[in-house]
């Protein structure tokens, strides 16, 4: 007996469902899985290099790649007249799982061809991710002022490219890559700065360090601080501090990687939480928001 075919009201047939994917640690197994979730959530413009694995090289040629945290329209992907290729990290439709979601817009622009627009399907489906099919290393990360990177200093013709340029450009706010800790950055909104900071550790033990930080009174990263609340990212925290708006970035790197030798101190401390450390957990908790 043949199976009955599901349509819409209007006759059309129905659009399969098809289960998500979920990946709670889409970076996991980066050199720089810090870096990669600092550029998807927190930094406005930035662009990086990549390198294909050899068996791609072997099939579609070494075609430069560079990782973008934003593409004209949040397109997935792009392809460039002369072969090179940009892959965006925000962009509207994604699954559960980023990594895989990188994988079909990288292949999918491999495979077409230079200067085409790049079809990318609604939903990744199963297949390799972005770590099966470019070598790791070191993020050689660069914060740009604006987003004409992607245009090669030609903005073409057409008008939602240009309106699309206009509108990425006037939402980014200054941003600094710290030196004090990986993945850090300071930035200025209008009213006040921020320092955001990735954790590198797994979420129970970082949240158990920044605990007994709060319980001892040396969360804050100096006089006017206040300490924001934290993100969860992609399995790691995020937290965030409040800072007065005119002082540079370089001002906030001592008082950063001041705050990284305590937390690094309290994170290697063996003892249980204390009463006033699980009370501050609890504070903690309530302050997070999660991203994905």
């Amino acid at each position: 007996m043949s199976k009955k075919r599901r349509v819409n009201s209007d006759g059309t047939p129905k659009r399969e469902k098809r289960p998500d994917m979920f990946s709670a640690r889409p970076f996991e197994g980066f050199a720089d899985e810090v870096e990669w979730i600092a550029l998807r959530e927190l930094v406005p413009a930035a662009s990086a290099p990549l390198k294909l694995v050899p068996q791609l090289i072997e099939e579609f040629g070494d075609r430069p790649v560079t990782l973008a945290t934003v593409l004209p329209m949040a397109w997935p992907a792009m392809t460039k007249p002369d072969g090179r290729i940009f892959v965006g990290l925000q962009r509207h439709v994604q699954s559960g799982d980023v990594s895989r979601d990188l994988a079909v817009a990288l292949v999918r622009a491999l495979q077409t061809n230079p200067g085409s627009p790049v079809s990318v399907p609604a939903h990744a489906g199963h297949g390799p991710r972005l770590q099966d099919l470019i070598v790791d290393g070191p993020l050689a990360i660069t914060l740009h002022d604006g987003f004409e990177f992607w245009l090669d200093g030609d903005p073409g013709d057409d008008p939602n490219v240009k309106a699309s340029l206009e509108r990425a450009n006037a939402s980014i706010y200054p941003t600094v890559r710290l030196a004090a800790a990986k993945a850090a950055y300071w930035c200025r909104v209008p009213d006040r700065g921020h320092v955001r900071w990735v954790l590198p550790d797994e979420e129970d033990a970082a949240l158990g360090a920044l605990a007994r930080l709060s319980a001892s009174g040396d969360l804050l990263l100096g006089e006017g601080t206040k300490f924001a609340g934290m993100f969860r990212a992609h399995g790691r925290l995020v937290p965030v501090w409040d800072i007065p708006r005119d002082p540079e970035a370089a001002e906030w790197e001592a008082p950063l990687a001041a705050f990284a030798k305590r937390y690094a101190d309290a994170l290697a401390d063996p003892a249980p939480l204390d009463s006033a450390a699980r009370r501050s957990r609890q504070g903690l908790v309530g302050r997070q928001l999660t991203l994905r």
